[in-house]
This record gives structure tokens, sequence and C-alpha cells, in this order.
């Protein structure tokens, strides 16, 4: 695929409650770097599912219309959430689907306990665990899903690597392509993680797998 006829959409975290800053044009700098067409998306708070699902796929059907082809998401945790809905949930018109994934630090289950708060502003108190486990993304996989790229720390205590585990062991199961990168150290909401130690080291890991995804040439090579 042209790089011309790629976008990427990024969805920066803030557990459905606020878009943290530094999830967001940061990223699309970044990966305008990489001569990547990419922009933020800011979905919508403080709402129930699946307002934020059905604006991101809007965004998705614009960015289309304009001509991109290959439409990638990147998420970090929420936002994370939201993105790996887009590439697994059901669609009924193509133009909604999503050709690749790349997951940071992703809740991605509703079924657990932790980071209850996202799961509460997305789903209600009184969420029915048909409901729970119909926006959970493991539970959303099939031999159709994109390949996604997952990466987080064994450290984090706001979403627990549990997440891409459970994710990662589904996309394995229904021999989806996937990349997981688990860094033993680290917080929560790294971003791009500059100065982190060896999490730092992601951007480079999905610089060459997007590449693959898009069919463009890594910087710095022919």
């Amino acid at each position: 695929m042209h790089p011309a006829l790629s976008h990427l959409i990024v969805l920066p975290g803030g557990g459905y409650a606020v878009h943290a800053p530094h999830e967001a044009e940061p990223i699309v700098a970044w990966l305008s770097t990489l001569g990547l067409s990419a922009s933020a998306f800011r979905y919508p708070l403080h709402v129930r599912h699946p307002e934020p699902l059905l604006a991101l796929r809007a965004e998705i059907r614009r960015r289309r219309a304009h001509g991109a082809e290959h439409i990638g998401v990147i998420g970090f945790s929420a936002g994370g959430h939201l993105a790996g809905l887009a590439a697994l949930a059901p669609i009924d018109d193509p133009r909604d689907s999503v050709q690749f994934a790349v997951l940071g630090y992703a809740i991605t289950s509703m079924e657990t306990e932790t980071y209850r708060p996202a799961r509460l502003i997305l789903l209600g108190e009184d969420a029915s665990s048909r409901l729970r486990r119909e926006t959970s993304l493991d539970t959303l996989v099939t031999r159709a899903a994109p390949p996604f790229f997952l990466w987080h720390t064994a450290e984090d205590v706001y979403v627990p690597p549990e997440h891409t585990y459970r994710l990662a062991s589904a996309l394995a199961a229904h021999d989806v392509p996937h990349t997981v990168h688990v860094f033993a150290h680290g917080p929560h909401s790294l971003g791009l993680a500059q100065d982190a130690g060896q999490a730092a080291t992601w951007t480079e890991l999905a610089q060459a797998w997007i590449a693959e995804q898009t069919h463009t040439p890594r910087q710095g090579t022919p």
C-alpha cells in the first residue's frame, strides 16, 4: 500500500473522562517524522457506549472519503480500548474497517475490576454481564481481525498487563498476526516513553511493524 493512501488515527487515553495531551499531538508528530499521515481524534467523553465508537467510525469514514484506503488506529489506555473496539467490533459497512491497530497499555477487558472508573463512565454502574463481555476486546476477536501491535509495562498498576495478555491470548487462539512487548519497568501513561529505559524502545519497534502494515520503507532505508 502506498503511504499516501494510508492514515493513522491517534486516540489519546484518559479513562473516557479526559484526553491525555501527551498521547495526542506528540504521537502524531512522531508518526509524521516517519513519513506517515496521521491525526489525533478526540472522541466524546463522559458518554455511554457506543457513542465513542460511533464517533470514531464516522471519522474513519471521513478519512476514507478524503482518499485514505488503509486505516490504522493507535490508542493508549482508554483510547486503546476504543481503538480495539474499532478494529474488532462487528461492522455493517466496509468503510468502517480498520486494517491494523497499535495499542499501548490498553484497557482491553470490561470484565475485570481493574480501572473501574473507565468502565463506569462507558457502561454505567449496573452494566449487565453481557454488555461487559460485548465490550471486552478479547471476546470480540475472530480470524478476520486485523493485525495488532501491543505494548505494556509489567509495573502498570492502573491497567495491569493482564489486559494485554488477555487480548494477546485471544489473538493467538484465532491465528491473528500480532506482536506483543511487555517491558519490565515503567508506570502507566508513558506516551512516547522518552527517557523511560527499555520501554522507550517501543517506538522503534512499532515503526518497523507499522512499515510492514503500510508497506512503507523504514526511515533511513532506500
